[in-house]
């Protein structure tokens, strides 16, 4: 049995990764700082709930050892929680601002990544996706015929970059785990108030895509909903 983990799984693209694995046969533990919401999402979809605030150490160390104490491993880490950020103009967001959203969506995946290490190289085929977006490919912002080069969101973007090269730094130091970020798309999301022109099931494609990939898939890469390299 695949045993996979899946952060802020309780709505939009992990809940809709959570409930398509789940599907596929994995164990899955739904991920979510919220008990409740948490543990409503785990009943819906046959999954099992675990306690995460990926902004704080205590309640991700806690939640690696739950799962140790109850699979022994993880075969799949899903880093989806994130955050939209302050939503200001460049020249309005400070450096508090930017500490805010890297604590999630940067520091946030470290933490998980580090704590979930030793459960991951005890798989015999361990895979992490990344959720990303293509706010963090340089070239589709500098593109102006693309629509992120509309957006201009000083930490939201910054971070998303920054997540891009982490994967890429995590697959180099680890060969024998299947390291990869995903741009779901512009899907609509309580991340940007449903206003998506992708679904859930469409941006969660990629996320599965990747999450199912096994031993012999690629690594180090930044893909988009269509499985094209994205950068």
């Amino acid at each position: 049995m695949t045993t996979t983990l899946i952060t802020g799984a309780n709505k939009g693209l992990g809940l809709e990764t959570a409930r398509r694995l789940v599907k596929a046969g994995h164990t899955v533990y739904v991920g979510a700082r919220d008990p409740q919401r948490g543990r409503a999402a785990a009943v819906e979809l046959g999954a099992r709930f675990v306690q995460i605030d990926v902004t704080d150490e205590d309640s991700v160390e806690a939640a690696a050892e739950f799962v140790r104490a109850d699979a022994g491993r993880l075969d799949v880490l899903v880093n989806n929680a994130g955050i939209a950020g302050a939503g200001k103009p460049v020249g309005e967001v400070t450096g508090a601002d930017m500490q805010a959203t890297y604590d999630t969506n940067v520091f946030g995946v470290v933490r998980v990544t580090h704590a979930f290490l030793p459960l991951l190289e005890a798989s015999v085929a361990p895979v992490v996706v990344n959720v990303g977006s293509g706010l963090g490919s340089p070239a589709a912002c500098a593109d102006p015929g693309r629509i992120e080069f509309h957006v201009t969101l000083l930490d939201y973007n910054s971070s998303k970059t920054a997540l891009v090269m982490i994967t890429s730094q995590y697959a180099k130091a680890y060969p024998a785990i299947r390291f990869n970020a995903v741009d779901p798309g512009y899907t609509a999301t309580d991340l940007n108030g449903q206003r998506g022109t992708n679904t859930v099931e469409e941006g969660a494609d990629i996320i599965v895509r990747m999450a199912v990939t096994g031993a012999h898939g690629p690594t180090g890469g930044f893909f988009d909903k269509a499985g094209s390299v994205v950068w």
